[in-house]
């Protein structure tokens, strides 16, 4: 018999039987999964497909079929006998040369010695003989007409391992065969059957994860078919191929700055790096480091391209460029694509590119969420950005020359991270820059990606290509930057106009609270709420309907506290009378179109008059102009062309209401607006829109109706849900507005909320 040893490397199981130490065999089994144990396993399944068998699932019994012919064939005698056994054996396998049955009948002899020591008696002895030797016949013939040969016979074998199974596979083993279990769901059914492993071991290798999910024999043989596919979609082999990173020695900007005549001289390779830095290691010189970089690349008379936050889309003539057609498979699908790689002057440098293209294609194949249509895609996107950028970074290319292209801030996508990955695999240098540690890049699970990750962030819009864009900060400049992340982040604290975008959502209200609340700051109320560069703002729309305990005094007391230098007040209704001049009613139809507002037309009209403002301002007031379009707030939109309306009004908007959008900090003190409707006069249509339209902008908004009339709610959809109307007291008449200068304001002492809940009367 064979001794069954360990090895020291995978690659020992190929290796023939004459150079191995003290001939041995190997008995493994492998329930973990890495690059490289697929890679033999690729190469096992061919081995054991051309000298030895691969059985998938479970050997089945011997029917009556399998046992009726052994009994005409070798007969029911059994005895535990070697002269017997080897006899019967020479009957039943006639092929097996002498030394074979001899090395099949101590191995047999061994295996039921050690069943009668377990207590097994003869006729169970007997049962296991005829199954072994069954098994043998029909399963594993042409296993016992390679045993003990130089090339030794392999098994891979992915059922469950039951007693008996395991013991026909000591038996083969120590006659003269290799074996390889495959445990997708871990080693723990296996140890049923042999505790102790004395009868195979168990691979272990670092970082070995487990199998991936529908990993099999069967997907094994996919594998290999797609390689066998692969190689035929090769075509010409180019005669070098890439050494990517290994030369590099993790000196940051340096690395890339070395010349590739300089990083290798082995003709069958071209030299390149692909490396990410996160994050920053110098502030203050960072940009000029990156200036630095590219002016010394292109000044060596290297190709360099640079993109700044992401890859432009394909336009619709790349698109139409790349020629295909219907598909049901994706070989096809990959050879037509590669058809496509056309613009190469040299046969060597397209055979490098395809050869990148088809491998990262198969690759791809592999996602779990992948099908033939998203291949597709990802495929032409890839070859549109390829032509794009290859026919400049290949530009009259010669060996061993390296291009290089630098992308700042990281791949924003999966079809991004594609394309650097291409990329890498061909006479290119792709670097990655992410100095924001805020915004991190996509791309994961590279095997040829170097990365470096410094501590510090910093933010970084344009890749400074020329000494005039360089920006660099002082000492005192990043400290304040710095000082900002503590004070302002996640603090509750803000800077002044740190968030460029706002929502806003209405507080309902108790009466009481709307004179507490009316001189907060947007940060101090109920539900604000800060995230990223947008804010929630907590604003009142309030109908405020009677007057407490019908003091007239006290009316106009409280009012006039809520007047401040960032109220406008609006003393009769309407305030917009229907009819008044407005230049954009003729106008807004053409601003309008799919339901959408069309922006830089508005920004372009002659008669747009919110250009003087801040960007982020101008961004508020038209976002929030669709918002109210989109909410049907309004009636009438969208049914009598109310939403035009909307559009001319909110454009129109008076001088002393755009300068309080322009000043408004969406975390302090918000602007106001109170209207007092002291008659039967209602609000027009117009009112009603720019009211509105504040509130959606962030202004608070109070209606005082001491009548309690329906002045107000004329034009709104939903005026319940609109509008939160508080019963504030007793109705009155006939009331008239005074001068708020004259009025003796209320005492600036706040009421507490348990004067608020539990007040007399």
């Amino acid at each position: 018999m064979f001794k069954h040893s360990k090895i020291s490397q995978l690659n020992d199981f190929f290796t023939e039987l004459h150079k191995r130490p003290g001939r041995g065999v190997y008995f493994y089994r492998i329930s973990g999964y890495n690059q490289q144990i697929l890679a033999f396993l690729k190469e096992y399944y061919q081995k054991a497909r051309e000298n030895g068998t691969v059985i998938e699932g479970r050997i089945p019994n011997p029917d009556n079929n399998n046992l009726s012919y052994y009994n005409e064939m070798v007969g029911p005698e059994f005895r535990l006998d070697a002269n017997f056994l080897s006899a019967k054996l020479r009957r039943w396998m006639p092929r097996l040369a002498p030394y074979k049955v001899t090395a099949v009948t101590e191995a047999l002899m061994d295996t039921l010695n050690d069943l009668r020591r377990q207590g097994k008696n003869d006729n169970m002895l007997k049962n296991a003989y005829i199954k072994f030797m069954c098994w043998m016949y029909y399963r594993f013939d042409r296993v016992l007409l390679n045993i003990g040969e130089d090339k030794l016979p392999k098994i891979l074998y992915d059922g469950e391992v039951g007693t008996y199974e395991l013991l026909m596979f000591r038996i083969l083993n120590t006659a003269g065969c290799d074996i390889v279990f495959l445990e997708y769901a871990g080693d723990d059914e296996y140890l049923k059957s042999d505790p102790q492993s004395q009868v195979s071991c168990l691979l272990e290798m670092d970082g070995q994860t487990n199998f991936p999910q529908g990993f099999s024999i069967a997907s094994l043989r996919r594998a290999l078919e797609d390689d066998k596919a692969r190689e035929g979609m090769y075509g010409r082999r180019a005669p070098f191929t890439n050494c990517t990173n290994a030369w590099i020695r993790g000196r940051g900007f340096d690395d890339p700055r070395t010349a590739p005549d300089q990083r290798g001289n082995d003709v069958g390779f071209f030299y390149n790096c692909f490396i990410r830095m996160n994050g920053v290691q110098d502030k203050i010189n960072y940009a000029n480091d990156l200036y630095k970089l590219q002016f010394d690349i292109r000044g060596s008379g290297r190709r360099m391209v640079i993109i700044d936050n992401g890859l432009p889309q394909p336009t619709p003539e790349e698109l139409s460029a790349v020629r295909l057609g219907s598909y049901n498979r994706t070989d096809r699908l990959i050879m037509d694509l590669v058809s496509n790689i056309g613009f190469a002057d040299r046969l060597d440098l397209r055979s490098v590119m395809v050869k990148a293209f088809v491998d990262l294609m198969f690759e791809l194949t592999a996602q779990p969420d992948m099908n033939l249509t998203r291949l597709k895609n990802r495929g032409v996107i890839l070859l549109c950005w390829l032509k794009r950028y290859g026919e400049e970074l290949f530009k009259n290319w010669v060996f061993p020359q390296v291009a290089c292209l630098a992308l700042l801030g990281g791949c924003k996508n999966d079809n991004e991270a594609s394309f650097l990955r291409l990329l890498a695999r061909m006479p290119v240098d792709v670097l990655i820059f992410v100095p924001d540690k805020s915004s991190p890049c996509c791309l994961s699970g590279d095997k040829w990606l170097y990365e470096q990750t410094f501590d510090d962030s910093l933010k970084l819009d344009k890749y400074p290509q020329d000494a005039s864009e360089l920006r660099v900060g002082t000492v005192a400049y990043h400290a304040e930057r710095e000082l900002d992340q503590l004070l302002y982040q996640d603090s509750g604290m803000f800077r002044l106009r740190q968030h460029d975008k706002a929502q806003v959502i209405v507080l309902k209200t108790m009466y009481e609270e709307i004179s507490i609340l009316w001189g907060q700051e947007l940060r101090f109320r109920p539900n604000f709420a800060a995230n990223g560069d947008t804010v929630m703002m907590p604003v009142l729309f309030a109908k405020i309907s009677g007057v407490k305990d019908g003091n007239v005094d006290d009316y106009w007391s409280t009012i006039k506290t809520m007047i401040t230098p960032d109220t406008l007040v609006f003393k009769k209704l309407p305030c917009i009378r229907p009819g008044v001049t407005n230049p954009f009613r003729s106008l807004a139809p053409s601003f309008l179109k799919n339901g959408l507002l069309m922006k830089d037309e508005i920004k372009a009209c002659r008669e747009y008059r919110y250009s003087m403002l801040r960007e982020e301002a101008q961004e508020h007031i038209l976002c929030n102009l669709q918002r109210l379009i989109d909410e049907r707030i309004i009636k009438g939109t969208y049914e009598n062309g109310t939403e035009y309306n909307i559009i001319a009004t909110v454009l129109n908007m008076d001088k002393t209401i755009i300068r309080m959008i322009q000043k408004f900090d969406f975390t302090k003190s918000n602007p106001k607006v109170i209207i007092f409707s002291m008659d039967e006069d209602c609000m027009s249509l117009e009112d009603t829109i720019l009211f509105s339209f504040l509130s959606l902008v962030g202004f608070d908004v109070a209606f005082f109706v001491p009548t309690g009339y329906r002045t107000i709610e004329g034009f709104y959809n939903r005026p319940d849900v609109t509008v939160v109307e508080h019963q504030a007291g007793e109705y009155m008449y006939d009331l008239t507005v005074p001068d708020f200068k004259k009025i003796k304001g209320k005492s600036a002492e706040k009421k507490s909320w348990r004067e608020i809940f539990f007040r007399k009367g």
